[in-house]
């Protein structure tokens, strides 16, 4: 049976941190009688269910691999009992032992993606980064996107929102804040971040601002229910005057609904 060494998985892990791909580390915890593999062996499964290693093949290892990508998709870990007697009733094997395995899902961390990268998104790339989340900034501005002006963030986009979220899409596990120059800018861009998947929108400015926003986009033919998940003005109201405080105040909005939407 193919083994691997503990830095190969640790490779793995390693490739899959920088390349920011899910996976789940599967380890058996426990195991009671006879069965394929001892305590302490790992298999890694990723999304489109290829392997690293084995927890010992055939049908058990297929009811693994299939638990995993269940684990996956839920984000949190599980400890999977695996009966080897009777295969007449369901069980995965005839060793005739007990396998516990363990599935750890390891995530990318969700990212923050900020459009406009004047002094107040650059403090929410700041705030994020601190937080331990992907910063992704963009502007069609050079000057604010260079590495002195934006040294924490990990990706800097300088275009337009439509080629910056086809280079890097925006998920279900995105948060995008809006914080541009002016409301024409932000009809031109919500049309694009509505049609995504993003965990939360939210939008910088006044009630009035989003008023006159609002209206351009109703205007060109946006469906006016399709703007009711945005949050704005974006941010918790704590009474925030400078530019830190107004980005604490907009990291709580996206935490808070962060929180309230895995309930």
């Amino acid at each position: 049976m193919t083994t691997v060494e503990p830095n190969q998985f640790l490779a793995a892990l390693s490739a899959a941190a920088h390349a920011r791909r899910p996976l789940v580390l599967a380890t058996i915890v426990a195991t009671e009688g006879s069965v394929p593999r001892h305590i302490g062996t790992k298999m890694i499964v990723y999304p489109d269910a290829t392997i690293i290693g084995t927890v010992g093949g055939g049908k058990v290892e297929a009811c693994v691999r299939d638990d995993a990508l269940a684990t996956l998709a839920d984000g949190s870990p599980q400890l999977r009992r695996y009966t080897l007697h009777n295969p007449k009733r369901g069980d995965p094997g005839i060793c005739g032992g007990i396998m516990t395995v363990y599935l750890e899902p390891y995530m990318p961390s969700p990212t923050i993606f900020v459009i406009g990268c004047g002094h107040i998104g650059k403090a929410v790339v700041d705030l994020a980064h601190w937080l331990g989340y992907y910063t992704v900034a963009v502007d069609d501005r050079a000057d604010l996107l260079t590495e002195d002006a934006l040294p924490n963030a990990d990706v800097r986009f300088v275009g337009s929102v439509s080629e910056a979220v086809q280079e890097h899409p925006i998920t279900a596990d995105t948060s995008v804040v809006v914080v541009t120059r002016s409301h024409e800018l932000d009809a031109q861009i919500v049309p694009t971040l509505v049609a995504t998947q993003a965990r939360y929108i939210g939008v910088m400015g006044s009630t009035r601002r989003w008023t006159s926003t609002r209206a351009l986009l109703v205007q060109a033919g946006l469906p006016d229910g399709a703007l009711d998940a945005i949050h704005v003005p974006i941010g918790i109201e704590i009474g925030a005057e400078t530019v830190e405080e107004i980005a604490v105040s907009i990291m709580s909005d996206i935490i808070k609904s962060a929180s309230a939407s895995t309930r």
